[in-house]
């Protein structure tokens, strides 16, 4: 399975007309579009920054979509009162659900790169140490890790119940990624929160 990420960083006084705009209008017309498996929105009022994942079954239908959203993301642009957006496209290596995300869900997603030849061994550590171990977080929901093996750039997001449990979790949270960091070798990149908007993806397990 594979991801689209576009990232906007909207005007403050734009932000509700935006996220309006990706729940109305961009959710339902890519919710048609054949193999898509859903939409999520994450959004950080403070800084602006939006981040819109769709996910896609296979990499044909990805490939197959890249024209036909080019005018939904444009449109999207807009009505967040930005001028351009950040594409990306990633195979989605990994999902872990403990439990399903609220309307409060609050996401830390990490930002990391490593060698593409270690990339097996980074879903390794994801199954075998990170799991279990995010798994003891209080408000811990679900974790996700998102792969471009050309690059070995790599997105790791974890949702948590809301902004008090992941709060409460910074510091350990903190502690397990420059674990795991060290471990493969990673460089960071960056570390970000979010408020998640729309958790409408449709992602089986996968770990």
């Amino acid at each position: 399975m594979h991801a689209r990420t576009t990232t906007i960083t909207a005007d403050p006084d734009h932000m509700d007309g935006g996220m309006a705009d990706v729940r109305n209008t961009v959710l339902p017309a890519v919710s048609d579009m054949d193999g898509c498996i859903g939409l999520s929105m994450l959004c950080d009022r403070g800084s602006g920054r939006v981040i819109v994942t769709t996910a896609w079954q296979s990499e044909e239908a990805i490939a197959g979509t890249r024209e036909r959203v080019r005018a939904l993301r444009e449109r999207a642009t807009r009505q967040f009162g930005a001028t351009d957006s950040e594409v990306r496209e990633w195979e989605i290596a990994a999902v872990h659900r403990l439990h399903p995300a609220g309307d409060d869900a609050c996401a830390r997603v990490t930002w990391s790169c490593v060698d593409p030849a270690d990339m097996d061994r980074v879903l390794d550590v994801f199954r075998t140490d990170l799991i279990p171990r995010m798994d003891e977080m209080p408000g811990f929901c679900s974790l996700s890790l998102l792969l471009d093996r050309r690059t070995g750039d790599n997105s790791l997001t974890a949702v948590y119940a809301d902004r008090r449990s992941m709060e409460a979790s910074r510091q350990r949270a903190t502690y397990i990624r420059d674990e795991f960091r060290r471990a493969l070798h990673m460089s960071a990149t960056e570390v970000a929160e979010f408020d998640l908007v729309l958790h409408q993806l449709r992602v089986p397990e996968l770990v």
